[in-house]
C-alpha cells in the first residue's frame, strides 16, 4: 500500500512516518510532503500532489493547534483545520484512499462530571475556535464513506513542543510552579498512537474513535509524575481553572472513553505513566546524540 501522512514536521505526523519505516514500507510508499511541498489550503496544490500519487491511504495529521493563538487568528485556523480538511477530502475521494482524520477531545465542552468519560455518542459542544474547527473538520470527514475519525488528546512527542518538555524545561530555572488542577483527560504519546494509526491503515474498520493513553489525570498530577520520573526535586502548587486566564477555554473534563477500540478489535495504548517514561527515555536519548555530534 501506499501512504500519504500530512504534517510531517509534528509530533504526530513524524512519529506516523517512522512507524511505517519501522514496518517495513519502502520509502516509494510513503510520500510525507512538508507544507512548502503540499500547502494544505491551496486545492490546487492538494490535487497535483495526492491526484498525482494516488495514496491507498492518507493520514491527515496536518493542523493549526495553537489553541490560544486560534482565538484571534480566526481566519488562519478556519483555513487550516476546515479548508484544508476539505481540500484533503476532496481529493481522497477521487483517488478512493482510505483517509484517517486526527481530532481532538476539544470538541467536547467539559461540562460532564470528572468521574465520567466521554464516549464516541455523546454529543459534541467546542468550547474555543480550535475546537470549533476540528469538529468542522469532522463534518466534513464524515461525508466520505472510507473514513477513520481518531480523536486524541494531550499529545506528546520528539518532534515538537508539548506539557512535557514545557514542564522540564521550566524546572530548570524555577523552584516552584502552579499547575491547573481542575481539568481532567488522557495524555497520549504519539509513538503509541502512531502504531494504531498505522494498524487502522490496513483495515476497513471505518468510524469515529477516541485514541489516548490507558489512565486519567490532571494537568497538577501529570506534572507530578513527569518531575518523580524523571528525578526532578521541585515544589507543585494547584491552581484551578478560574485562577488562571488564558485566551482559550478550556474543557474541565476530556477524558475520552476508549471503548470503540475495544468494539473493533484494535489494542488499547499502554498506560500513559509507562509512556511518560519511555518518552523520557527517549528524550535522554536524544540529548546524549546531539552531545557527540
Amino acid at each position: 500500500m501506499k501512504f500519504l501522512v500530512t504534517g510531517v514536521t509534528g509530533q504526530l505526523g513524524y512519529d506516523v512516518v517512522r512507524e511505517l519505516q519501522k514496518r517495513g514500507v519502502s520509502d516509494e510508499n510513503i510520500l510525507a510532503p512538508t507544507s512548502k511541498q503540499m500547502d494544505i489550503t491551496n486545492s490546487w496544490e492538494v490535487d497535483r500532489v495526492i491526484l498525482n500519487y494516488k495514496p491507498d491511504v492518507i493520514i491527515h495529521c496536518a493542523a493549526y493547534t495553537a489553541v490560544d493563538n486560534a482565538e484571534e487568528d480566526v481566519n488562519n485556523c478556519y483555513n487550516v483545520n476546515v479548508n484544508g480538511t476539505r481540500n484533503i477530502v476532496n481529493a481522497a475521494k477521487t483517488v478512493g484512499a482510505k483517509l484517517i482524520y486526527i481530532s481532538t477531545d476539544y470538541v467536547f465542552d467539559g461540562t460532564k462530571d470528572s468521574s465520567e468519560n466521554y464516549d464516541i455518542y455523546d454529543k459534541t459542544n467546542p468550547i474555543n475556535i480550535y475546537g470549533k474547527t476540528k469538529r468542522m473538520g469532522e463534518l466534513i470527514t464524515k461525508q466520505y464513506d472510507k473514513h477513520f475519525i481518531v480523536r486524541t488528546s494531550w499529545v506528546f512527542g520528539k518532534n515538537g513542543n508539548n506539557f512535557v518538555k514545557t514542564m522540564l524545561d521550566l524546572a530548570k530555572t524555577k523552584n516552584q510552579l502552579k499547575v491547573i488542577s481542575d481539568q481532567y483527560g488522557s495524555p497520549t504519546y504519539t509513538v503509541d498512537l502512531a502504531k494504531l494509526l498505522v494498524d487502522m491503515a490496513y483495515t476497513e474498520r471505518y468510524g469515529i474513535y477516541h485514541a489516548s493513553n490507558y489512565g486519567y489525570t490532571s494537568w497538577y498530577y501529570f506534572s507530578k509524575y513527569i518531575f518523580s520520573s524523571n528525578n526532578i526535586n521541585i515544589d507543585v502548587l494547584p491552581i484551578l481553572t478560574q485562577n488562571y486566564k488564558t485566551k482559550a477555554p478550556r474543557p474541565l473534563n476530556s477524558q475520552l472513553s476508549k471503548i470503540s477500540l475495544v468494539d473493533n478489535d484494535f489494542d488499547l495504548l499502554p498506560p500513559y505513566e509507562d509512556a511518560v517514561k519511555r518518552y523520557l527515555k527517549e528524550l535522554s536519548e536524544k540529548k546524549l546524540t546531539l552531545a557527540k555530534k
